[in-house]
């Protein structure tokens, strides 16, 4: 840790017990007890069902140099441990991890959006690689607490660093914005994801553009060209460079949009970029733009088109998947769904040769649009003309589903990912294609193994 323990009275004044050292050096950041090693600095965090402070007293055992303390706290710290006294310990560790990031010079790209938040990143990262070593978020560490975890992780050693943003709420990602300082903010997409929260898409974009609260006056926001809602939330926000992607096959919503500054083309399994081929990573137009994306993001950190040729993209389970299972291929999306995400998807399974089957579930947080919107999903696999449909839903969602979807020659509907292999089983024939797709909370993942072996 860079970081030296006058910096941290300099930030909440002087510690309640103990004293400081100027030239002192923070300890290594924890906010796990279970992983406190001699000279660890302890930030306590509080969760609905837990609170850090309660192990406090482990601190003088383990050797921990100091630790900052909530003020409503009612007990006491142990002799012996120099701490500071703040407000809120997570706020405290978010200050924490912008004071870190500013003790180094390298790139930070924040990503954030509807949906393609973790692809993006990913496709980022990998783009980012002749630069040198790229820290990145891991798994799901996207929120108040991942995201200052992340920036914590990264060293002098590390050429850039690359952030992806979730949000529950408004200001949530404002919050992660201050915490990161980003050079670089990259909006996905805006969608309909969380709208059971937000209640909006304007409401959401809105929330979406709060990346750009830290944003340095020098930095700049990559989006995708023509959507008049993103358009609009961000000019109301941001007065700084933009930087827009499309694709040359994609129709413009509108000429009075601002034109796109790096345009693609999809030639096969290639993406055409200043001339320069491009192989795509990930299958499905989406991703095309999503790729566009993290080449803007590499020409903006000094990258030439012709360095990404090499790209090796590595997706965490249940994202953009392509398994062999017998004579079946699995398209495995069995991570997470939103409308957007489900819509292409479709358009993925819609692309491959043979017969087509999708097995989808619901899409969760959607609130009074929901059924809409499961309606407009199950709508676009008729209009697909698919060889066969299992609806993995019990509830109104999935009787609204099964309705849209009626002309199909093969629809089933069940109540656990479990039960959709029986429909399967009668359905597929080796050759088969089988889309699997719904929200995490779903759980599409255990019909992996009750696939049928053909």
């Amino acid at each position: 840790m860079t970081l030296l323990l006058q910096q941290l009275s300099d930030l909440w004044g002087e510690p309640l017990a103990g004293s400081v050292e100027p030239s002192a050096r923070l300890g290594r950041i924890c906010t796990d007890s279970r992983q406190l090693s001699p000279g660890d600095f302890f930030v306590p965090l509080v969760g609905e069902r837990f609170d850090g402070h309660r192990f406090l007293d482990q601190l003088p055992e383990k050797g921990v140099a100091a630790a900052v303390v909530a003020d409503n706290w009612g007990h006491s710290v142990p002799p012996g441990v120099t701490y500071w006294c703040v407000e809120d310990t997570l706020v405290a560790y978010q200050q924490l991890a912008c004071l870190h990031r500013r003790s180094h010079a390298q790139p930070l790209v924040a990503v954030t959006g509807s949906a393609g938040k973790t692809t993006t990143r990913e496709l980022i990262r990998a783009a980012l690689a002749p630069l040198g070593s790229i820290c990145a978020s891991e798994g799901n560490n996207n929120n108040d607490v991942g995201v200052p975890l992340t920036v914590l992780k990264s060293g002098s050693e590390d050429a850039a660093l690359v952030i992806e943003m979730g949000m529950r709420g408004p200001g949530e990602i404002a919050r992660l914005s201050r915490c990161c300082e980003p050079d670089v903010a990259v909006i996905t997409n805006i969608g309909t994801a969380h709208i059971g929260r937000l209640g909006s898409r304007e409401a959401i974009a809105a929330a979406k553009c709060e990346i750009t609260a830290a944003v340095k006056p020098d930095g700049l926001v990559v989006i995708p060209a023509g959507d008049a809602l993103l358009e609009s939330s961000l000019a109301s926000v941001w007065s700084g460079r933009v930087h827009r992607v499309r694709l040359a096959e994609d129709i413009p919503s509108s000429s009075e949009l601002p034109p796109a500054d790096l345009t693609g083309s999809v030639v096969a399994d290639q993406l055409l970029v200043d001339g320069v081929s491009l192989p795509l990573p990930l299958e499905g137009r989406h991703n095309a733009r999503n790729l566009l994306l993290a080449v803007a993001v590499a020409h903006e950190l000094g990258l030439d088109t012709v360095q990404l040729r090499s790209m090796q993209v590595a997706m965490t389970g249940g994202r953009n998947r392509r398994l062999q299972q017998g004579g079946l291929t699995v398209l495995d999306e069995t991570y997470n769904a939103s409308p957007e995400a489900m819509l292409a998807a479709l358009d993925l399974l819609a692309s491959q040769s043979g017969r087509r089957f999708a097995v989808l579930g619901t899409m969760l947080e959607l609130g009074d649009n929901s059924l809409e919107l499961h309606r407009q999903v199950a709508s676009r696999a008729a209009e697909l003309k698919l060889d066969g449909l299992v609806i993995v839903d019990a509830g109104e969602e999935g009787r609204v589903m099964q309705e849209a979807a009626s002309g199909l020659k093969n629809l089933a509907r069940v109540a656990t990912p479990e039960e959709a292999a029986s429909p399967l089983k009668d359905w597929l024939n080796p050759g088969d294609v089988v889309l699997l797709k719904a929200s995490r909370g779903v759980a599409l993942e255990r019909l992996l193994p009750k696939l049928p072996m053909i």
